[in-house]
This record gives C-alpha cells, sequence and structure tokens, in this order.
C-alpha cells in the first residue's frame, strides 16, 4: 500500500480564537488547492472554553466561571458540546470530502480519522476502545462535552478519553479533538449553570465515573511535547500516511490573525444565534 504524504504543522500553543481560525483557515487553504490534506496539533495558552456551532449559551454557559478562571471562550466552527481545554493535546484534520479514504457517512468518517487517536493512545500503552453507546445515550442532551460518548470516540473501562468534533465546508471535512493530559473537574463545572448546587455537586460526582484523562488512567504525569511525539506516530500507523512540515508565511499568519479577530473574538459570532452569525468573517475570502 503506498503511504500518502500530508502536511503537518504543530503550531504551539495560542489563545482559544487563533485556534479555531487557524483550523479554518486551514480548511480554507485546502479547499482552495494550496495544500494537501493536513494534520495539524496544538495547545491553548489560557484555559479555553469552546461551544459547538449550534450550542445556545443563555441558559447553560456560567460566564462568571470563565471570568474567575480567566479562561477564553469562543464558538468553534464544528458542531457539538461545550468542551474546556487546558491541559491537553488538541488535533485538526482536513481533507477533502471527495478523497478515496473519506466515507459519505459522518460516523463512518469520525472511524476512519480517529484510528489516529487509538494508535496514538496505544504509544502511551493505554489500552482505549471505540465507544459505541446505548441508544438511550444518543438521546442524552448533555451540555458538557466529556458527560457523553458518541460513536468511534475512545473510552477506557467505559470512560471517555477524548472527544472529537467535526464539519464540512466548501467540499472539505474538518476534524478536531481533545486529548486530555488531566481535567480540572471545578473549574469545569465553574464554567456551566446548574439549577441547585446540589445539582452541581451531584452531577460533578457522577462526572468521575463518566471521563478520564491519560495522567488519571497511567498514574504519570506526561507533557505536551510527549503527546505530540505520541500522537504523530499514532496518526502515521492509524491513517497510514508519511508527513512533512507546513511552514506557515507572515502573510499566512497574517490571514489567520485577521479571521481570529474578524470572527472568532466577535460577540457577534461567539453569542449570537445561527441566523445572525451568517457569513461572519467571510468578506475578504
Amino acid at each position: 500500500m503506498v503511504q500518502e504524504t500530508w502536511k503537518f504543522i504543530n503550531s504551539g500553543h495560542h489563545d482559544a480564537a487563533t485556534n479555531m481560525a487557524l483550523d479554518e483557515c486551514l480548511l480554507n487553504w485546502h479547499s482552495e488547492g494550496k495544500i494537501p490534506p493536513t494534520l495539524r496539533f496544538y495547545g491553548w495558552s489560557k484555559p479555553s472554553l469552546t461551544i459547538g456551532q449550534f450550542q445556545k449559551t443563555k441558559k447553560t454557559i456560567n460566564f462568571d466561571g470563565i471570568t474567575k478562571h480567566n479562561a477564553d471562550f469562543v464558538r468553534r466552527l464544528t458542531g457539538g458540546s461545550a468542551v474546556l481545554h487546558d491541559d491537553e493535546l488538541t488535533y485538526s484534520i482536513v481533507i477533502k470530502e471527495s478523497h478515496p479514504q473519506i466515507p459519505q457517512s459522518v460516523t463512518e468518517a469520525y472511524y476512519i480519522l480517529s484510528k489516529g487517536v487509538l494508535e496514538g493512545y496505544k504509544e502511551l500503552g493505554i489500552d482505549v476502545n471505540y465507544a459505541i453507546p446505548e441508544r438511550q445515550m444518543l438521546k442524552d442532551r448533555s451540555a458538557v462535552c466529556f458527560e457523553k460518548t458518541a460513536y468511534y470516540e475512545m473510552i477506557v473501562d467505559g470512560k471517555k478519553i477524548s472527544g472529537n468534533a467535526q464539519t464540512r465546508k466548501d467540499g472539505v471535512l474538518l476534524q478536531h479533538g481533545s486529548i486530555p493530559m488531566n481535567i480540572n473537574e471545578d473549574m469545569l463545572f465553574d464554567m456551566f449553570k446548574f439549577s441547585s448546587d446540589a445539582l452541581r455537586n451531584r452531577q460533578q460526582r457522577n462526572f468521575s465515573k463518566k471521563a478520564i484523562s491519560i495522567d488519571s488512567i497511567t498514574n504519570q504525569s506526561h507533557t505536551y511535547e510527549m503527546l505530540v511525539d505520541a500522537f504523530l506516530k499514532g496518526f502515521k500507523t492509524g491513517l497510514h500516511i508519511d508527513t512533512e512540515p507546513l511552514v506557515l508565511t507572515d502573510a499566512d499568519w497574517q490571514e489567520v490573525s485577521q479571521l481570529a479577530n474578524d470572527k472568532y473574538r466577535s460577540n457577534s459570532w461567539n453569542y449570537m444565534l445561527k441566523k445572525e452569525r451568517a457569513h461572519i468573517g467571510e468578506a475578504n475570502r
């Protein structure tokens, strides 16, 4: 089997708006034929709560908690529920929907692309499995991403260990995912609204039964660099690819910065309903 060569970029730690803008720029550049399929690894310069493109904020997000922890807040281009990004490795992939290895089915595309995540955990010595939720779990509409599993996400002993989200735009599939080394449960639950302290405490107690992190499962401390090494090997194995570096020019970073300012730092994108967010950040494309 001939291995395809993808671009790879480890863009390091940035604020939430820059991280989301770079993912969207990679999608745009791939759609325009400027770059081949690309794998990106990145981190977050401060704790950041991201919400799905269609998620409402008024009834679920506690913005006082976000302020308390000096955290960033941003709406993703992808769907899904809210995710707290902190001590973790985040990955993103952009690839054409028409690519011969990409199924039309969303869940099957998750399966193919998440093979890299599976192999990355194996590199760390963690025995993970794909999550196939029960019918009732699929009906769960929790606002907190790591409270529920979806098809082909990773679980260890029945606990979720990573989360993924996906969108398709301009013929390109963007998938990105959170691979936490640690989860600060107190910070996470400070960022959501609950009808009572008793409900918050009960759900937080239950959370530890539903989610786990790399350091918790291994009883070892990991670094961002350790995860980059493990998961780059994992994606190469799982997706049968080689990689070569993607180096961004000053003009590329200027485009990312402008999109971050125009879209991902705007109140309109982050707080308004979908119909009020149409075409934000697209004026210069």
